[in-house]
């Protein structure tokens, strides 16, 4: 299993960036998918994450209204379209790809990780 992410880079506040993360390896399996970023100094945190069905998502509260969460099934992709990007937003954003259907939150139950791409975003 790979978890491949780009469209991370430097940007000015307020804003865009469109994250990808590729998966492979996960062919007939159904999964659900996570966002989770790093920042300096800090502890890993869930950012979104979504079912395999897409029915059902999650937001972080710092993330919510700005950041919207999707994916493709026939590509094996998921998104994160980020808008009104902030200082606070940087970040290493890792993708993840967990072995059960659900918008799964506890980073633990994630079994698979990218290996992360970086965003920076300055004032």
């Amino acid at each position: 299993v790979q978890l491949v992410e780009s469209g991370g880079g430097l940007v000015q506040a307020g804003g865009s960036l469109r994250l990808s993360c590729a998966a492979s390896g996960l062919t007939g399996s159904t999964y659900g998918m996570g966002w989770f970023r790093q920042a300096p100094g800090k502890e890993r945190e869930v950012v979104s994450s979504i079912s395999w069905s897409s029915t059902d998502t999650f937001y972080a509260n710092a993330v919510k209204g700005r950041f919207t969460i999707s994916r493709d099934n026939a590509k094996n992709t998921m998104y994160l379209e980020m808008n009104g990007l902030k200082p606070e937003d940087t970040a290493v954003y890792y993708c993840a790809a967990s072995e059960d259907p659900w918008a799964t939150v506890a980073s633990w139950k994630y079994a698979y990780w990218g290996r992360g791409t970086q965003v920076t975003v300055s004032s």
